[in-house]
């Protein structure tokens, strides 16, 4: 696996799964709608841990500065 977000990406990412946990954990999302917001949070958080995402290749999308030789 090819790494394929930068880091203004994978900070991105981190802000919003933490702003959905903290709307769950403060109950302003309940319901079905927290577990499926919970769930992308999830999926966020480990693609920005590994740095790549599988939409990205399918979109064509590659925002990591690392240079390919």
């Amino acid at each position: 696996m090819k790494k394929n977000m930068g880091g203004f990406d994978r900070i991105l990412r981190l802000l919003i799964a933490a702003i959905v946990v903290a709307l769950y954990y403060f109950e302003i999302i309940d319901g079905t709608l927290a577990i499926v917001l919970l769930v992308f949070s999830a999926i966020f958080v480990l693609t920005s841990f590994v740095s790549f995402c599988p939409l990205y290749i399918l979109f064509g999308i590659n925002t990591c500065n690392i240079k390919k030789s």
